[in-house]
């Protein structure tokens, strides 16, 4: 068993546990309110964590420019998330679920089409599996320390600029 979490992977995993809370949701599997509680809070955690530290620690020629628009794409998913919070998932129902499609459509591409399909090669290709383990260890130490603060809460207050990079 492996001590240590290659932070590539932890990162398609946090994006693949996000995939099925969106699809609860979707299917009215439970708590809606609950479950988008959850959702909000593992998305919040997971843009931080990439803001802080996995942006800034793959940050290289190559991948500056995919860096850059992955922020500003954290920045639209952020809006969208706002705006959610501030509904409720039962009475504004038509609001809610139009606002979630949009939602999934944004991370999807954030996450499957541009972080895992183009970010995540290059950064494998970059960084050795020691480097990509020291990464991992520390998304997952802030990430931990960051879902039992109710992260969605800040959401609101980090929607007017998209996070800033190094360099």
């Amino acid at each position: 068993m492996k001590d240590t979490i290659d932070v590539l992977e932890l990162l398609a995993s946090q994006h693949s546990e996000v995939d099925g809370l969106i699809e609860k949701i979707e299917e009215g599997q439970g708590d809606r309110a609950a479950l988008f509680s959850e959702l909000a809070d593992k998305l919040a955690a997971h843009a931080t964590v990439e803001e802080k530290i996995f942006y800034p620690g793959v940050m290289s020629k190559h991948t500056t420019e995919l860096l850059h628009e992955s922020v500003e794409e954290h920045l639209g998913i952020k809006r969208v998330l706002a705006d959610m919070l501030d509904l409720d998932p039962d009475e504004d129902e038509e609001e809610f679920d139009a606002k979630l499609a949009f939602l999934k459509e944004q991370l999807t591409h954030h996450a499957h089409e541009e972080e895992e399909g183009k970010l995540f090669p290059l950064v494998r290709r970059e960084l050795d599996d020691d480097e990509l383990a020291a990464l991992g260890n520390e998304v997952l130490a802030l990430f931990e320390t960051l879902i039992d603060q109710s992260p969605r809460l800040h959401v609101p207050e980090e929607t007017a600029e998209a996070a800033p990079l190094p360099g």
